[in-house]
């Protein structure tokens, strides 16, 4: 039987060929984000400067993990879909409103940067209520992952330092790592080598 002939006579087999195709996303999704939010938290603490984070933000944190959010959509997975391709974006939107919209002459004041932080506050929310459902640990990555977005708008409102702020984008991004690398490990090893409840 062709490829042909399974799409017009079996369509439930065509989608089990074309879900077998696709490798679960989740690792490049997860690292994506846990890189680039480091690379941020540490840019906060004062470490290093924006470079890490915007050369991240573009490639591996936006492109990246926008690519593993398509995929999750072609593999029927609305949370990591939705997350990753969502997240991808938010910094896709940092990298232009912190680099590329000031050398247009666009300027981006404390009120604007607030606002922008605050919306991605909101969006996270209903990923805080919905990760319970898919376990233990990627429920705490998003309750940081919150509280993170929460100290940002605090920055920007100059009620916080970025230092505080910053040293808690490093956890949550190590966090994300960590979920990534055990689900890199564990995949691989075709067993629970890192604990990942």
């Amino acid at each position: 039987m062709t490829e042909k002939d399974v799409e017009l006579f079996h369509p439930e087999k065509q989608i089990e060929v074309q879900r077998e195709i696709w490798a679960n996303p989740a690792t490049l999704g997860l690292m994506g984000f846990a890189l680039t939010t480091m690379a941020t938290g540490l840019h906060n603490v004062g470490y290093w400067g924006a470079g890490p984070t915007l050369a991240m933000a573009l490639a591996f944190g936006g492109t990246a993990q926008f690519f593993a959010g398509a995929i999750a959509f072609r593999k029927g997975a609305m949370f990591p879909g939705t997350a990753f391709c969502s997240y991808g974006a938010f910094w896709w939107s940092l990298f232009f409103m912190l680099f590329v919209l000031p050398m247009g002459g666009v300027k981006i004041d404390a009120a604007q940067e607030f606002g922008f932080f605050l919306m991605w506050t909101l969006f996270t929310l209903p990923f805080v209520i919905a990760s319970i459902k898919h376990g233990k640990l990627l429920f705490i990555l998003f309750v940081l992952l919150e509280i993170a977005f929460i100290l940002l708008d605090l920055v920007t409102l100059g009620t916080l330092s970025a230092v505080a702020a910053g040293w808690e984008i490093f956890i949550t991004g190590l966090l994300a790592w960590y979920i990534g690398a055990a689900d890199l490990v564990n995949h691989d090893f075709g067993r629970e080598v890192l604990p990942n409840p």
